[in-house]
């Protein structure tokens, strides 16, 4: 039990929580929800948290094991998944799509925990996480973020009217720029270390 909490690190567990806070916009997400909300009534804002977590903390460990199985590191890995968070951000940033989402048919777990919450950017990043940071680290980043999610599934209505369009939009942009320097940051490190494993000079 105590190997599980020796790399525990509350400067880790604050970087984890902000990236996959910012890959997640569950804030940009907020009229999303609300016309969701609208469209199918009730959402259980308990069940989509929980399961949006569980997906999330499941494929940090699976995840692993199924690029060992099919022979990528996971160095390759978060390279690729710098890529993604690369996109995330550039959406963010300039309001474009480029990742083109197909309409919601449910509710609570489909479309709210999978793919608005986590999604396939969301699960690319969780599992790229584990190149850079220690896995409990990761694990109470994945939980406050569930914990807010929980937070703004229930208050989405009220925070919409709160915050508007234009807050919202501009919380999306300094978002996005945030993520934009982490993608860099993990495809420098993790190229560096493809380098030096692939290439002996």
């Amino acid at each position: 039990m105590n190997e599980i909490f020796d790399g525990f690190s509350i400067k880790e567990i604050i970087t984890c929580f902000m990236v996959l806070f910012a890959v997640i916009d569950i804030l940009g997400s907020i009229p999303i929800i609300v016309s969701l909300k609208q469209k199918f009534g009730h959402i259980d804002s308990k069940k989509a948290s929980i399961t949006a977590g569980l997906i999330m903390i499941s494929f940090l460990f699976v995840g692993n094991k199924l690029l060992k199985f099919i022979g990528v590191d996971i160095n390759s890995f978060a390279v690729a998944g710098a890529f993604v968070i690369f996109i995330i951000a550039l959406e963010m940033i300039l309001g474009i799509e480029i990742n083109k989402t197909t309409e919601a048919k449910a509710a609570s777990i489909v479309p709210i925990a999978f793919p608005l919450v986590a999604g396939a950017g969301t699960l690319t990043t969780t599992l790229s996480l584990r190149a850079e940071f220690h896995d409990i680290n990761i694990i109470l980043g994945i939980v406050l973020n569930t914990i807010f999610v929980y937070l703004v599934l229930k208050l989405a209505p009220w925070l919409e009217k709160k915050m508007g369009e234009a807050t919202l939009s501009i919380l999306q942009k300094v978002f996005g720029i945030i993520l934009l320097a982490i993608s860099i940051k993990l495809f420098t490190a993790n190229f560096t270390q493809l380098v030096q494993n692939y290439i002996h000079f």
